[in-house]
């Protein structure tokens, strides 16, 4: 079946471009560089990715739709009381940005990319409001159900988390030391319960004030998250 074998050479040229970006960086990486790791001709990978920049979208976008899957995955276990499955929420956001996995370091990579190649930043934008989105629709539930309510705006929220975690993730990445996790997820805590405060006594959270589901964010997919889209 050659279109199979054809998604086959294309699922290995990715992982190879993703593990050698993850070592060198993009700026320091060549399609020969690619082609060797995946064990082909430069003209084999020229077939599928006539181009650097093409092979960097499409590397790109397995990193971010793999970074949101982890975090989805870990929303999903942050279960139980709501106080403890909050917590655990941030335990868990936070241990999928410090491990430094081949896709966390592509997107750290592309990232400081994005400053000078504006091509990059459509998709990278996905991922903020993608990540802002999780946070939106398994984080404001807990914190109804433990009578709270945010102090800021409601789609400014996320994006204050993530950055948060973000942030503190890039600084991990070159000073591994620097950072407890013991006492980063008390501070965590700490910062963000002082966003929060006790809603009105008999007064739950609007179900209609606004959230995120209506900024257009989607989960990074080939079609949303092609470079340009």
């Amino acid at each position: 079946m050659p279109y199979a074998k054809s998604e086959k050479s294309v699922t290995q040229i990715v992982g190879a471009a993703t593990r050698v970006l993850a070592r060198q960086g993009y700026a320091r990486t060549s399609l020969l560089d690619i082609a060797r790791e995946a064990g082909m001709s430069k003209g084999a990978l020229h077939y599928h990715f006539p181009s650097k920049e093409t092979l960097g979208s499409r590397v790109l976008e397995r990193a971010l739709e793999t970074i949101a899957l982890r975090t989805l995955e870990a929303w999903g276990r942050a279960a139980g009381e709501p106080f403890e499955a909050l917590r655990s929420a941030v335990r868990e956001l936070w241990t999928v940005r410090r491990t430094r996995t081949d896709e966390v370091a592509v997107l750290a990579d592309l990232l400081a990319q994005a400053l000078y190649d504006e091509q990059l930043r459509p998709q990278l934008a996905n991922y903020f409001r993608t990540a802002a989105l999780q946070v939106n629709q398994y984080l404001l539930p807990h914190l109804e159900v433990m009578g709270l309510r945010p102090r800021v705006a409601p789609d400014l929220l996320p994006r204050l988390l993530v950055g948060l975690l973000d942030g503190l993730a890039m600084q991990h990445f070159v000073d591994g030391s620097a950072i407890d996790d013991a006492a980063l997820g008390q501070a965590v805590e700490v910062i963000a319960f002082a966003l929060f405060e006790p809603a009105p006594p008999g007064r739950p959270a609007d179900p209609a004030a606004p959230t995120l589901a209506g900024t257009g964010a989607q989960t990074p997919t080939a079609a949303s998250t092609k470079l340009g889209a």
